[in-house]
């Protein structure tokens, strides 16, 4: 009699425990965003106005009108110089990295200059980032600028 109780409450028991189903999701991990678009250059084609302000700052140091009408031969002219052809060297999802060869300053007069930029296009502007790197031996030697293309 004591087999047939002792089966019978294990009969029960397994009768009455709920079956587990697969573990919930996580959902605390932070999602990893997509990469972006990679950029149409065609979109970014035209002929813009920019403004340069140093890096989280308000004031604009310099202007410039940028031409990238040909998409593999971006150029760009301060209203005092004359105009200065930048590398296109990667894309980046939705930015264009761009380089230049030594050119005249426009922020820092009689000064010979470099550059390296980042643009991509935010709310119909060429929004960007340009580091300047100056030919020189003292001190500022390298300035970094907020840049912000509006189309013509």
């Amino acid at each position: 009699m004591r087999v047939a109780a002792l089966l019978g409450c294990a009969v029960l028991a397994v009768a009455c425990t709920k079956k587990e189903g697969p573990p919930a999701a996580d959902t605390t991990a932070a999602a990893v965003p997509a990469e972006p678009p990679a950029v149409s250059l065609g979109h970014l084609a035209g002929i813009w106005n920019v403004t340069a302000k140093p890096a989280g700052k308000d004031t604009i140091e310099t202007t410039y009108i940028l031409n990238n009408t040909d998409t593999t031969d971006w150029m760009f002219a301060f209203p005092s110089g004359k105009p200065v052809h930048e590398r296109l060297t990667a894309i980046h999802g939705d930015t264009v990295v761009l380089e230049t060869d030594w050119f005249d300053s426009d922020v820092k007069k009689g000064m010979k200059v470099r550059t390296n930029s980042t643009v991509w296009m935010q709310d119909g502007k060429l929004m960007g980032k340009t580091t300047a790197h100056y030919q020189t031996t003292g001190p500022d030697t390298v300035l970094v600028f907020d840049t912000e293309g509006v189309r013509k």
